[in-house]
C-alpha cells in the first residue's frame, strides 16, 4: 500500500493548473455508449477511477484510442451485453460507484443492461432508488440477482424494444441518478419530464454533449428538464470543464499554508458558490480573468451570521455548495481565527476522518454524524505531524492539506484513494515548492 511522507510547514509559490472534472467524465464517458459513431473527449483526468471506467468499456467492446494527455476517442460500434453477466464484469463494476451510470445508455440503445451493485467511497447509505425508479417510470422491468448482486434491467417486452417517455418527479436531485435517466430518455419514444433534475455544471455539460449527438433536450442548467426521445444519435467532440473540487482544494490549501499561488483556467462561472464561502472564511483572493490568485496571508478569520451566531457551511444540491469540499472547508477552518459548524447533510460518514485532526491537534467536537464545530487556532497553534489512514478520497486530500500545514513530518497511508480522484498530486505540489515536500513510498 502505498504512502505519502509530507514535511510539514512548506509554503508554496507560483501556477497551478486544475484537472478535467472527475465526476464529469464519469458521465460524459458513459454516453459514449449510446452511439455506434465516434466520440472524442478531451481534458478527461487520468485518475484511477476515471481509467477503470475507461477499462470497463473497452471491455465491453468500445474501441479505445488515446489521442494526447487527457484526449481520448472512443467507438462503441458494437458493445458485448454477454460481458455484462460475468463475474469479471460484475468485479471491476463493482470497485467504481461511477459504474452504475453505464445502465442508463446500454437500457436505451439495446434494451437490456445490468447494473452491479456499485462501489466508490464509503461514507455512509448510497442508496440507487433514484436510478431504478426513474428507469421504471420509463417502463423498464428489473430484478435483482441475490446470489450475484446485480440488476437485470430491460425496457419493456425485452431486448430490443425502446423505452417509453414519462413523466417522473424524482425525490432526491442525484446528479448520478438523474445522469443515468437522462440517457436512458434520450431514445426513448415520446417525452420525458423529469421535475427535481440535478442541475449541476457537469449534468449541463452531459445534457449539452447529448443534444450535439442530436438529442432534444430542454430546460439545461434548471431542475426541470424535458426530453423529446429520437431515433438514434451521432458522434461528437467534447471539452471537459475544470474540477471544482480541485479548485476549491487548492484555494484552501494555499490559505492553509499561507502560499501565494495562481490557479489558472478555472471556468470561474461554474464555480456557483465555492469562492463566496472561501470568503466568508476570511480567506482573500482575486479573479483575474478565468484565473484565481490567492496572495499570502498571516491570518484569515470566520465571518459570523448578520446576528452574531456561529457560521454554519452545510452542503446543498446545486446551486448550493458541493459536499465534496466540505472535508477541505473543516480542515481549513482548523487553523481560523472564529468557529464555524460543518453540516454534512447528505451523507452520514463523511465526517468520521475528523479524530485524526483531532490527533494532529486541532480542536473539533464531533456533534454527531452530519455535524462538527471547529475551533480554530488563527495558526497560534500549529498541527502536529502523524500517521494517519486516507479513508476516502475527499477526507485524503483534506489530510494531505493539514499535514502540509503541520509542524514535522506526517505519514498518508492509503494514498490510493488521494490517487482515485487527484492527478499525480504530489508532483504537481512539489512543482510549486523549492524543495519536495510530498515524498510517495510504494
Amino acid at each position: 500500500m502505498a504512502t505519502f511522507e509530507v514535511t510539514g510547514g512548506c509554503c508554496l509559490s507560483g501556477t497551478i493548473t486544475p484537472q478535467g472534472a472527475k465526476n464529469e467524465a464519469l458521465e460524459v464517458i458513459c454516453a459514449v455508449l449510446l452511439t455506434p459513431e465516434r466520440v472524442t473527449i478531451h481534458n478527461i483526468p487520468e485518475i484511477t477511477d476515471v481509467m477503470q471506467l475507461i477499462r470497463l468499456i473497452e471491455a465491453m467492446g468500445v474501441s479505445v484510442e488515446r489521442l494526447g494527455p487527457g484526449s481520448y476517442a472512443f467507438q462503441a460500434a458494437t458493445v458485448d451485453l454477454d460481458y455484462l453477466q460475468t463475474d469479471e464484469f460484475r468485479q471491476a463494476a463493482a470497485r467504481l460507484r461511477g459504474s452504475v451510470m453505464i445502465t442508463g445508455p446500454l437500457l436505451a440503445r439495446y434494451g437490456r443492461a445490468y447494473m452491479p451493485k456499485p462501489g466508490g467511497d464509503k461514507i455512509g447509505r448510497r442508496r440507487l432508488d433514484t436510478h431504478l425508479i426513474g428507469f421504471q417510470k420509463l417502463g423498464a422491468e428489473f430484478d435483482f440477482d441475490t446470489d450475484r448482486k446485480f440488476y437485470t434491467v430491460q425496457a419493456p417486452g425485452g431486448e430490443g424494444n425502446r423505452l417509453r417517455g414519462a413523466y417522473m418527479l424524482l425525490d432526491e436531485a442525484s446528479v448520478t441518478g438523474t445522469a443515468n435517466i437522462v440517457m436512458a430518455a434520450v431514445l426513448a419514444r415520446g417525452t420525458t419530464t423529469i421535475y427535481n433534475a440535478a442541475c449541476e455544471p457537469y449534468l449541463q455539460q452531459l445534457c449539452r454533449m447529448l443534444v450535439r449527438m442530436g438529442a432534444h433536450i430542454s430546460g439545461i442548467a434548471s431542475n426541470r428538464l424535458t426530453i423529446e426521445g429520437t431515433d438514434s444519435l451521432g458522434g461528437t467532440e467534447h471539452t471537459m470543464l475544470p474540477d471544482m473540487i480541485e479548485v476549491g482544494s487548492f484555494i484552501g490549501m494555499a490559505a492553509m499554508t499561507r502560499s501565494e499561488i495562481t490557479i489558472r483556467s478555472v471556468s470561474f462561472d461554474d464555480l456557483g458558490i465555492i469562492p463566496q464561502q472561501f470568503a466568508r472564511m476570511g480567506i482573500r483572493f482575486e479573479q483575474r480573468g478565468d484565473d484565481i490568485y490567492i496572495p499570502h496571508q498571516e491570518h484569515y478569520q470566520i465571518e459570523s451570521f448578520i446576528d452574531g451566531s456561529i457560521m454554519t457551511i452545510a452542503d446543498a444540491p446545486w446551486p448550493g455548495l458541493t459536499p465534496d469540499l466540505l472535508s477541505v472547508f473543516l480542515v481549513v477552518a482548523t487553523q481560523a481565527k472564529g468557529s464555524v459548524l460543518i453540516h454534512q447533510k447528505m451523507f452520514e460518514s463523511r465526517l468520521f476522518f475528523v479524530d485524526k485532526l483531532i490527533d494532529m491537534g486541532a480542536q473539533i467536537i464531533l456533534c454527531d454524524p452530519h455535524r462538527a464545530t471547529v475551533i480554530g487556532h488563527d495558526q497560534s497553534i500549529r498541527l502536529r505531524g502523524t500517521t494517519m489512514t486516507s479513508p476516502d478520497i475527499r477526507a485524503g486530500v483534506a489530510l494531505l492539506i493539514a499535514a502540509m500545514s503541520a509542524q514535522g513530518t506526517s505519514i498518508i497511508q492509503n494514498i490510493d484513494q488521494i490517487d482515485r480522484g487527484y492527478q499525480n498530486i504530489d508532483g504537481r505540489l512539489n512543482a510549486l515548492s523549492p524543495t519536495p515536500f510530498i515524498k510517495r513510498i510504494q
